[in-house]
């Protein structure tokens, strides 16, 4: 049986620290599949298919990652798809406490699905889409947070009108 990661998230916009995670998992795992949230209690930035477009552009290159998107609860999708991991990166102390808490949720949802942490590469310790889309609303560089695609992207949303 393949070990199968999901990777979940927003992704309002990949960064460079979401995929150094996606990247490693990728080294880890048979397969990994990124997936998008759709929550529809946010305002996200780029639409789903936006997203998953950025998404698939950036980890091209890397055969065994497959994107998608769900909505609903993550341990169902993941059930769904076959998976047994949900891969999380963790970027500081701070993140831990709501990771552990959904992590053990899942857990108790289906306890055969284990949740593995990552912890993020310390260059991108302080990085988060969030960061990237205020710094690019006021037409800050961004480059060195996200890939190049991610940056052109950015700059058409940002666009300022003439």
């Amino acid at each position: 049986m393949p070990n199968i990661a999901v990777c979940s998230g927003s992704f309002d916009p990949v960064t460079l620290g979401h995929l150094d995670i996606i990247k490693r998992g990728a080294k880890v795992f048979d397969e990994v599949i990124v997936v998008v949230a759709n929550n529809q209690s946010k305002s996200p930035l780029f639409s789903v298919e936006e997203r998953i477009g950025l998404l698939q552009e950036v980890t091209g290159e890397l055969p065994n990652v497959r994107i998608d998107s769900f909505s609903g609860l993550l341990i169902d999708y993941v059930k769904s798809v076959g998976a047994s991991v949900i891969l999380r990166g963790l970027r500081a102390v701070s993140d831990f406490e709501y990771e552990m808490q959904i992590a053990s949720i899942n857990k108790k949802l289906n306890e055969e699905v284990e949740t593995f942490f990552m912890m993020t590469n310390n260059q991108y310790s302080f990085l988060s889409s969030s960061i990237v889309k205020e710094a690019a609303k006021y037409h800050a560089s961004v480059e060195g947070l996200v890939p190049p695609a991610v940056q052109d992207a950015l700059k058409q949303k940002f666009k300022t009108p003439h």
